[in-house]
């Protein structure tokens, strides 16, 4: 059975994006250095670490449309061409041909559905951004937590962690690992 991850790379003080978003900057002013962790050695290894299991990947639109301008057809995961499955409410009119892309309309649980059919016994995971990310892990539908804690204070921008409700969520550090521009960090979430 497939696991669910959802894994983001996020600022100190709990940012996904920063600042001053726009159509040429979708990270925010600055916020590409929150990618930054994937240029060196050790972050390498952890993309392809977790690139190795990967069976299919589930995004939010709006992930899908300040991405897909660098995905083309291919997606998030380039030659390996994984599935994706985008959350919307509504199915763009414009979409690569021959891409990766599966737009799902009908709510989160059908996404993972469809996610956790393709992917077989590999993981499924939500790469973003917070919305999707809060609505499945709100949901219970998340069994581990990627974080990719990138030593920068944003001040402004997307807050990863809001519209979760009072409810505590338990969860498990299972592994630490330090690299030259960020700290990874794996949470198991625990059944309530």
């Amino acid at each position: 059975m497939s696991e669910v991850v959802f894994d983001i790379s996020m600022s100190l003080d709990g940012f996904i994006t920063a600042g001053n978003q726009s159509q040429e900057e979708p990270l925010g002013e600055g916020g590409q250095q929150l990618h930054a962790w994937m240029e060196d050695e050790r972050g390498q290894q952890i993309l392809e670490e977790a690139s190795g299991d990967l069976g299919a990947v589930i995004a939010g639109r709006e992930t899908y449309d300040d991405s897909v301008p660098w995905w083309g057809s291919d997606g998030p995961t380039g030659p390996a061409r994984c599935p994706v499955f985008v959350v919307t409410h509504e199915a763009p009119s414009d979409v690569p041909e021959d891409g990766v892309y599966t737009f799902i309309t009908d709510g989160i649980e059908s996404a993972l559905e469809q996610a956790k059919a393709a992917a077989g016994d590999q993981t499924v995971s939500v790469m973003g951004g917070a919305s999707i990310g809060q609505q499945y892990i709100a949901a219970g539908l998340v069994d581990e937590i990627g974080i990719h804690l990138v030593p920068v204070l944003f001040g402004s921008g997307t807050r990863l962690f809001e519209n979760l409700g009072d409810e505590h969520i338990q969860l498990e550090i299972i592994d630490v690992t330090e690299s030259a521009s960020a700290n990874h960090i794996r949470f198991r979430v625990s059944l309530k």
